[in-house]
């Protein structure tokens, strides 16, 4: 065989190896998932519960099957909406398909969102809501935690008394739903007074610096009202000796914890612990990858997430920080006074477990499992998560305590 031919069957055989190689290489391409580019968009930040929040969709993005799917990438902008609306656009600019957020401002991203669904992305916001109606909202503000914790310490102090407001961050929709809905209960009721109002921030230490300033102004109160933060407002409590009092708080682990003290119920200390799921952020993380992957249609919406309600006789230890039986409460050597607890749902989040919001970590050996084809749709409210809409006659109703004293 002369040298000439052989180069000719070389070269045909390198055309051909070349070819084959193309044919699976493109086989493969087919094969592997489409890798979904999401950002994650926090504002606020700096407290346990948005780490939690951080933790959870983080723990999920790399758990099968969407640890082969999802390209996740967190910016954090602060408590300026400028800030966030540049983060938006930046994201934007890179091609996202997702945007999962925490908003700062009901209505001042609004434009720069309507811009980025023009361009096909998916805005999904989580707790904080926009009003843009493009958007997604995911958040339990409207099964009303604040008007149902104010009635609950209504009917503790009898109708009359002097009470602290602990409102959270300015300026968000979560801030703004919670303190209206207090307000609509507290207003009816002459005899209750509030003597001091003030900004915890959602942050323990800070609620609790503050709530230490308004007992010094205000010894005699009688009742505190307070969103999250609360676990410092129980501190601040506890450490002036003598007299507690009735709490409605949130869901940290210290507050959840003071109901287990003997003494500090002893003293007086009652109330309830509801709202602000960590989990609702997993909920929102889920949902928007269902919509991405085509398994699931949804049009965007206000979606609820179902608010925690727990009362004093209904804390649970859970033992070894393993989540079963109904338990609600952690060891205080094992998370943060101020973790948030309320991190599991077992229908929308059984992936989830302590390390998952604590580290960010996947759990071993689970894969992500399908959310409930039923939705909860939550209720319009203008401006908090639709512009120009009408609110419902009974916006402010009450769904976990009903009166037991009159107006």
């Amino acid at each position: 065989m002369s040298m000439q031919t052989r180069l000719k069957r070389c070269a045909a055989a390198a055309v051909v190896l070349m070819g084959l190689s193309g044919y699976f290489s493109a086989a493969q391409a087919e094969d592997a998932p489409k890798k979904y580019k999401i950002f994650l968009s926090l504002s606020y930040s700096g407290n346990n519960w948005m780490s939690e929040t951080a933790n959870i969709i983080k723990s999920l993005a790399k758990t099968p099957p969407y640890d082969k799917m999802v390209d996740l990438q967190e910016v954090i902008s602060g408590t300026d909406p400028q800030a966030q609306i540049s983060a938006y656009e930046s994201m934007i600019a890179a091609k996202a398909d997702g945007i999962i957020s925490f908003p700062i401002s009901p209505t001042a991203l609004n434009r720069v969102i309507r811009r980025g669904c023009g361009q096909g992305v998916k805005f999904f916001m989580f707790d904080s809501t926009v009003t843009e109606k493009c958007a997604y909202n995911i958040s339990y503000i409207s099964a009303g935690a604040g008007e149902n914790m104010a009635q609950q310490l209504v009917n503790e102090l009898g109708g009359k008394g002097k009470i602290f407001m602990n409102r959270g961050v300015p300026g968000t929709s979560v801030d703004k739903r919670h303190f209206d809905g207090a307000m609509h209960i507290f207003s009816q009721y002459p005899g209750i007074s509030v003597v001091s109002e003030y900004y915890g921030y959602w942050d323990d230490r800070i609620s609790q610096r503050e709530t230490a300033k308004a007992l010094a102004a205000h010894p005699d109160v009688d009742g505190i009202w307070s969103e999250l933060g609360e676990a410092g407002v129980l501190n601040a409590v506890a450490d002036r000796k003598g007299r507690m009092m009735p709490i409605m708080g949130e869901n940290m682990n210290g507050f959840r914890l003071g109901f287990l003290n003997a003494d500090y119920r002893k003293r007086g200390l009652s109330g309830v612990s509801a709202g602000s799921p960590p989990a609702t952020a997993g909920y929102a993380f889920k949902l928007m990858m269902e919509v991405l992957t085509g398994k699931r249609k949804l049009e965007p919406a206000n979606i609820e997430y179902p608010l925690p309600w727990v009362t004093a006789d209904q804390m649970k230890l859970c033992q070894g920080g393993v989540i079963a039986d109904g338990c609600n409460v952690f060891a205080a050597n094992l998370v943060p006074e101020g973790f948030s607890t309320e991190i599991y749902h077992p229908a929308f989040l059984p992936e989830i477990t302590l390390d998952s919001a604590l580290k960010g970590v996947p759990t071993p050996g689970t894969t992500i499992q399908p959310l409930p084809e039923e939705i909860t749709r939550a209720a319009d409210e203008p401006g908090i998560n639709c512009e120009r809409c009408q609110a419902a006659p009974d916006q402010y109703k009450l769904t976990k305590v009903q009166p037991t004293v009159k107006p």
